[in-house]
């Protein structure tokens, strides 16, 4: 279609194939072009309008009065699947079908769009918008043992009628705007994926669909994803069920392999790799002393820090997060465990303002808090776990798997991981923090992200750590999985109860264990200031 206005009779209206809310222009004859996906619509629906909120949701046009249930013949589709997933269809004056109707649900299981399928031109329009859906089909099921992905609706009905086991369907969805979109798709819904012990993919069998079935299973955890590759002379899950080879789909459902990329090379080939320039940090910590030692946090790192209780780990946190926002335009995820996202955000606020906003004598207008806000966790780029409910071990590595993966959080900070073993219901601390480890460093090295995890030390003998005593990786919780795993370890040290205000409000970083450089030991101290509620790091001769 021209990009030529001379034709367009509506201007600046909402895409329903792209998240733009004015690229799509629309001629009289309702046809109509997207600017910004550069897309044809066939049949732009001037009865849709937006519905007055800030998601820029759209009413959906009520089918029923011109479509009803009915077998789909010509793929052998029944009446009742097609009741199962809410799919209509409309006939001509002889009982011909020419459309069909597949509604999209947002996650709360409400209706928010139609696609329509026009049978002879084989072209789609959509009514409503799908950006804020699941998958196709994805409000119909819950936690099951598999859950397989087509490609299209068409293929998602087929998959579903030719599992029946008993009176069992295995559940089915479909990705949302065809292969390109698939990642995409998958990413929007990963979290909800991951409850499903078993996820299978079956994607059109072409170079495009097996590319993308490759780029959709590197996303689930190892283990998690399968592949279904189905015999030569199949398409896709509906021409299985055209041809009424039923037994031939099941059986390569079955047989399908977990996924498991290429890991095995030759040395040999590593040249150019060893040749390339070391690996540089993703960003600074906000301490020049600590930096000198770690040379910053880094892709693919597992970050422990480390001290006694009360010692102030969460307000280093504060500034080490605070530092990330105003340093990089990257996403991070927060999973603060011992506070509500509200302190959260208000520690990271007062960071900004150099002000302790959570005391009652301090007061701050309504428009200085906004500025805050907007400074830091209103940028966008904050994700917090709102942790009512279960700290499993489970819970908490789908979480985090789902702000790397789903989110693309490029730093991942966990305070702290004692309070998820102390929730575990084995009782057995030494196990739990050996599963959590051992799992948060396998995402590390899966998603590339870097992570910093909090931990209390065991109580030393003799001086406590509360006055005063040095920090060493003997010392970490439970079994020694938390040192061997982690990349880098630093503790923090403070003699809380000194008689010195001084030297009460003064912390020593000391570098436990450094994979990167080797280098480990005392590297700096950090004065709070009682005013501002800030660390500041204090110069001196001995580092």
């Amino acid at each position: 279609m021209e990009e030529n206005k001379n034709g367009f009779v509506k201007y600046h209206l909402p895409c329903p194939l792209c998240e733009s809310t004015d690229a799509v222009s629309v001629n009289a004859d309702n046809s109509a072009y997207c600017f910004s996906c550069q897309k044809y619509i066939k049949e732009y629906n001037m009865e849709t309008q937006p519905v007055t909120n800030s998601n820029h949701e759209y009413e959906v046009k009520n089918f029923t009065k011109e479509s009803d249930y009915a077998e789909i013949i010509d793929r052998n589709i029944s009446e009742q699947t097609c009741k199962k997933f809410g799919v209509t269809v409309k006939m001509d004056d002889v009982g011909n079908i020419i459309n069909h109707y597949y509604p999209y649900h947002d996650t709360q299981g409400a209706k928010i769009a139609t696609k329509t399928r026009y049978t002879k031109l084989k072209e789609f329009n959509i009514v409503g918008n799908t950006k804020n859906s699941g998958l196709f089909g994805q409000h119909l099921f819950s936690k099951n043992k598999f859950v397989i992905i087509t490609e299209g609706e068409i293929d998602c009905l087929s998959a579903y009628q030719m599992m029946l086991k008993g009176t069992y369907h295995t559940p089915v969805v479909s990705i949302k705007n065809g292969i390109a979109s698939a990642v995409k798709d998958i990413k929007a819904s990963l979290e909800w994926l991951e409850q499903f012990e078993n996820v299978i993919v079956n994607f059109d069998n072409d170079k495009h669909g097996l590319d993308g079935a490759m780029k959709v299973a590197e996303l689930f955890s190892p283990g998690k994803c399968r592949v279904m590759h189905l015999p030569e002379g199949f398409k896709d899950a509906s021409d299985c069920l055209i041809k009424n080879k039923i037994q031939i789909y099941t059986k390569t459902f079955w047989d399908a392999k977990k996924f498991a990329p290429d890991g095995i090379i030759n040395a040999s080939t590593l040249l150019d790799d060893v040749l390339k320039p070391v690996t540089k940090s993703f960003v600074q910590y906000p301490f020049e002393g600590l930096n000198k030692i770690t040379y910053g946090l880094r892709p693919s790192e597992l970050v422990t820090f480390t001290a006694g209780s009360g010692l102030g780990k969460t307000q280093v946190m504060r500034e080490v997060i605070h530092h990330i926002i105003k340093s990089t335009e990257d996403k991070i995820g927060l999973l603060m465990l011992e506070e509500t996202p509200v302190i959260t955000a208000k520690g990271l606020m007062s960071v900004e303002a150099n002000q302790r906003l959570h005391l009652p004598d301090v007061h701050v207008s309504k428009e200085e808090m906004t500025t805050y806000f907007d400074a830091t966790v209103g940028t966008g780029r904050v994700y917090m776990f709102d942790h009512f409910g279960s700290n499993s071990i489970d819970n908490i590595v789908s979480r985090v798997r789902f702000l790397a993966k789903g989110l693309d959080c490029k730093y991942i900070i966990i305070d702290h991981i004692s309070i998820i073993v102390s929730d575990q219901s084995h009782g057995d601390e030494r196990r739990a923090l050996d599963e959590i480890m051992t799992r948060l460093r396998t995402l590390v090295q899966e998603t590339g992200v870097s992570m910093i995890v909090v931990s209390h030390l065991r109580r030393p003998d003799g001086k406590g750590h509360e006055e005063g005593a040095a920090t060493s990786l003997s010392q970490l919780r439970g079994s020694a999985s938390i040192g061997q795993l982690s990349d880098i370890v630093i503790g923090l040290e403070r003699d809380a109860q000194n008689d010195d205000i001084e030297i009460r409000h003064t912390t020593r970083i000391r570098v436990l264990k450094n994979r990167f450089s080797g280098i480990t030991g005392p590297c700096c101290d950090l004065k709070y200031d009682r005013e501002t509620g800030r660390l500041a790091e204090v110069k001196s001769d001995d580092f």
